[in-house]
């Protein structure tokens, strides 16, 4: 568990404690998982439970705002227009974009959230992979399909397998806790590489 900092419990602007709620419950569910109660979480943060709940109506919109801020806030309105960006090579727009996402999500409370989120059944994981999927993938797959010279022509589950295996550097380091590349970019670089090279993209 990351070490705590002593509890705030000057008077805050409304904005300013609703922020900082929401940091402690991104801190809480990482270390605890989705089942950790808010009795537990006010404890942590040194406030009275009736005091999250005139910020949030209940955990599930507690919760809504942890997505929010740990996964679509995090995900940059520039890539899609980076990744469809023809002016470049396909190969600097993948990189530059993975090289970007990596620093956002090798995190411990991106890795933390996702997997017990996803070990829990929750809808949050499933709709943050369909906005991955609309708004990176699909434009992706079509610069893929269209810069390769390959006759197989590369396939949404291909795009889905090249992720996974980025994001797994992440899990490896946050989840299983095992050595991982010192250096992610390079590691990432040559899965990109292999990648365009099997599928002929140019």
């Amino acid at each position: 568990m990351d070490n705590e900092t002593a509890p705030d419990r000057r008077r805050l602007p409304p904005d300013e404690r609703r922020r900082q709620i929401v940091d402690g419950a991104v801190a809480f569910f990482a270390d605890v998982g989705l089942d950790g109660n808010t009795r537990d979480l006010a404890k942590r943060l040194g406030v009275t439970q009736s005091l999250l709940f005139n910020y949030f109506a209940s955990k599930s919109d507690l919760l809504e705002a942890v997505y929010e801020h740990v996964y679509l806030n995090r995900l940059s309105d520039d890539w899609p227009t980076l990744l469809t960006d023809r002016d470049r090579s396909i190969r600097d727009r993948v990189l530059q974009f993975y090289d970007a996402y990596s620093k956002l999500i090798f995190q411990y409370e991106w890795m933390r959230i996702f997997m017990f989120s996803g070990l829990a059944g929750a809808e949050l994981n499933r709709r943050y992979l369909d906005h991955l999927r609309q708004v990176i993938f699909i434009p992706l797959l079509a610069e893929m399909q269209a810069a390769s010279r390959h006759p197989d022509k590369v396939q949404m589950e291909d795009l889905w397998n090249l992720h996974g295996g980025i994001v797994y550097i992440g899990i490896r380091q946050h989840i299983y806790q095992v050595p991982c590349p010192a250096n992610p970019t390079e590691a990432i670089t040559r899965a990109v590489d292999r990648f365009l090279t099997a599928f002929d993209v140019r």
